[in-house]
């Protein structure tokens, strides 16, 4: 009998489905559209963070498998909530520039992409070479920050310590 109800849950929730993770196509506040992402950095990008940091997720065969694709809609609804490239440039300039920080910091570490994404994504786990040139681009973004912007506009102001 408990198989019974548990097979009939399984299939009733089929058909409870998150919505997608699809752009309407509109970029105009993307990460490129400010900042110069190198073809090398984009092709990192694109296969290892931008599932789950930008608009635009490619899904997966298993996504249409309940609760499978509730587990991924968490995983992009978090992901977005910490970095979203389609609308990177919508965040304040203190938050650019701290998130390049961050980028080059969760990518050297090892902790993105999750490894729960590599597992099934082979080709998104980064060698040293790769995250290289994540560094390389995400300390130049920030140099081009400095040059191009007041220094205390890229500092949180709750982080300027009283005097």
């Amino acid at each position: 009998m408990i198989l019974i109800i548990l097979l009939i849950v399984l299939i009733i929730i089929q058909f409870i489905r998150p919505a997608k993770n699809i752009s309407s196509g509109n970029e105009e506040n993307a990460i490129a559209t400010k900042y110069s992402i190198p073809d090398s950095v984009q092709n990192i990008l694109k296969v290892a963070c931008n599932d789950c940091h930008t608009n635009n997720t490619r899904y997966p065969w298993y996504w249409q498998i309940q609760p499978a694709a509730w587990f991924l809609d968490g995983h992009v609804r978090q992901g977005k909530r910490h970095l979203n490239f389609s609308t990177f440039t919508l965040y304040p300039i203190n938050k650019q520039y701290k998130l390049f920080d961050k980028i080059n910091k969760e990518v050297k570490s090892g902790d993105m992409p999750l490894t729960s994404y590599t597992i099934i994504h082979r080709d998104a786990v980064l060698n040293d070479a790769q995250k290289l040139a994540i560094e390389n681009w995400t300390t130049d973004s920030r140099k081009e920050m400095e040059q191009n912007y007041p220094a205390d506009s890229l500092i949180n102001p709750q982080q300027i310590q009283p005097r």
